[in-house]
């Protein structure tokens, strides 16, 4: 058949010319009547079918809709506080799915050592049986209209999110706030869980640059943010239901929990939710757990030709200093740095003072990236690392040489200034068009300023950062104590105390 085809439009190029070319370019002549019938080649061939109507002629019984306006305005956020203390916070979207999150201010910070883990198993039952529903109902329910459920453990908050359409805005708010409210902790499903808990363990002990965020806060921190976010393995063993019920009991009371929504109407969203939380106890809020930054040196020897180490500073004032932590974000921005492989794909990174000044100078350095943990009242800035172990000591004095370097005055110019700002503003936006994460970002927000401000506000903070700004907030981190980590192949790393003076005679 195709040989066929060929052969037919050869001859058609011997006797038309450019006859075909023409019909291409005139609209009219697709309208001309033909007794073609029409076909796959008929286009090829000089057929035309009379089946279709020309382009410029509307289809019989469709009527458009009007378009959509070149700028569609996200609506503000509305916050209810109930008589409990509970907040319901919404705002309005014209994208055709929701996103509804409970947050809680609860992370691991709330351990006690006899709790340690609490938080990761809480994680992993997230969803499973309830007092009205078992674990295999919930995941119908959730299937039956193609929803997803994610839940998310951190130091500071706890989040129950689903996403799913707007028609099932009513289904949402009850299976989540049910599985939120109501669990149960059957002992087969707890040990379940305790089997994959144990597993991430083992997944976690080989994942070093997971490892080395873990032990810098362990030693940098004496206090709550010290307590492990990643079950210890002596947990195993000893979390059962009764702590489970304790800690819930204890730390998911109303003056402690936001129902978060992107993309629902907030009389919607009030009404559903209002007569399924407004019972929950009102304990006053606590005094969140004390954190005091204080340093400190981690080593783990382990087989392995290479070393990963990393190098941290308190990122002082934590979310609620915001001009210092959006200063901090912009700096992570203008480091940045990546792996020597990829550093996330054409055109990420690539301009770094990281990945030009370190990552392209040095081949026996396999990754060199700046990262920024803030937290409510305090932050961790540095830069890790992994490199061979006979190159370790010279992989560290060049993070040394790159921290410095960005306190002094000068050494960051206005270009690489802008462009760090400009990607700081392009990642918030990009973010924030998922509706999981602009929910997250309402409950989070609301948990920890008590209301939630618009993008506009961190836009205009970040426009607002100067080279000055850069320079005062880095001599700031190098000021405190240094925290240090190392794991791999750790003989050749330096001591504590001599990467420790290098910042002190700056």
């Amino acid at each position: 058949m195709y040989r066929t085809a060929a052969s037919r439009l050869k001859a058609l190029k011997g006797r038309t010319g450019n006859r075909i070319l023409t019909r291409f370019a005139s609209s009219s002549a697709v309208a001309t009547k033909s007794s073609s019938s029409g076909g796959f080649f008929s286009w090829l061939t000089g057929g035309r079918s009379s089946s279709l109507p020309p382009l410029q002629v509307p289809l019989q019984g469709i009527t458009l809709p009007p378009p959509l306006p070149d700028h569609v305005e996200t609506g503000k956020t509305k916050i209810t506080t109930l008589p409990n203390g509970v907040k319901i916070a919404s705002e309005t979207s014209p994208h055709p799915a929701a996103s509804i999150g409970l947050y809680v201010d609860c992370g691991s910070i709330y351990e006690t050592p006899e709790q340690f883990g609490v938080t990761h198993l809480l994680e992993r039952m997230a969803f499973k049986s309830t007092r009205n529903r078992s674990n295999l109902r919930v995941v119908r329910e959730v299937e039956a209209i193609g929803g997803n459920v994610t839940t998310s453990a951190l130091r500071e908050q706890m989040g129950y999110t689903y996403y799913n359409l707007k028609t099932y805005v009513p289904q949402m708010v009850e299976l989540l706030i049910d599985c939120v409210r109501n669990p149960v902790f059957l002992d087969w499903e707890i040990n379940e869980q305790l089997l994959k808990v144990k597993d991430e363990i083992s997944e976690a002990s080989n994942n070093p640059p997971s490892l080395l965020l873990e032990a810098i806060h362990s030693v940098g921190y004496s206090g709550a943010l010290a307590n492990p976010l990643v079950a210890p393995e002596s947990a195993i063993g000893r979390l059962d239901s009764t702590i489970l019920e304790e800690f819930v009991a204890e730390n998911y009371t109303a003056p402690r929990m936001v129902l978060a929504a992107s993309g629902v109407e907030h009389d919607e969203l009030l009404k559903f939710a209002e007569p399924l939380l407004s019972d929950l106890p009102s304990v006053p809020r606590p005094e969140p757990p004390k954190s005091v930054y204080v340093g400190g040196d981690y080593r783990c020897q382990a087989d392995s030709g290479k070393t990963h180490f990393a190098l941290a500073f308190e990122a002082p004032g934590g979310w609620i200093k915001e001009k210092e932590a959006v200063t901090s974000t912009v700096l992570q921005m203008l480091m940045g740095g990546g792996g020597s492989f990829s550093v996330g794909g054409p055109g990420k990174g690539m301009f770094s003072r990281l990945y030009s000044r370190v990552l392209n100078q040095y081949p026996q350095i396999h990754a060199f990236s700046a990262f920024n943990s803030i937290y409510t009242n305090t932050g961790l800035f540095g830069i890790e690392a992994a490199t061979g172990s006979d190159f370790v000591s010279k992989a560290i004095d060049i993070a040394v040489t790159e921290l410095i370097a960005v306190t002094t005055p000068g050494e960051v110019d206005q270009v690489e200034l802008d462009r760090a700002k400009q990607s700081t503003k392009s990642t918030i936006l990009m973010n924030l068009e998922s509706r999981l994460v602009a929910s997250e970002d309402i409950g989070r927000q609301i948990l920890t300023h008590g209301d939630r401000k618009p993008v506009e506000h961190f836009l205009k903070l970040v426009d607002e950062i100067s080279l000055k700004d850069i320079a005062s907030l880095a001599q700031k981190l190098i000021s405190s104590p240094l925290t240090m980590a190392s794991h791999g192949d750790i003989i050749h790393v330096p001591s504590y105390d001599a990467v420790s003076s290098k910042f002190r005679s700056k």
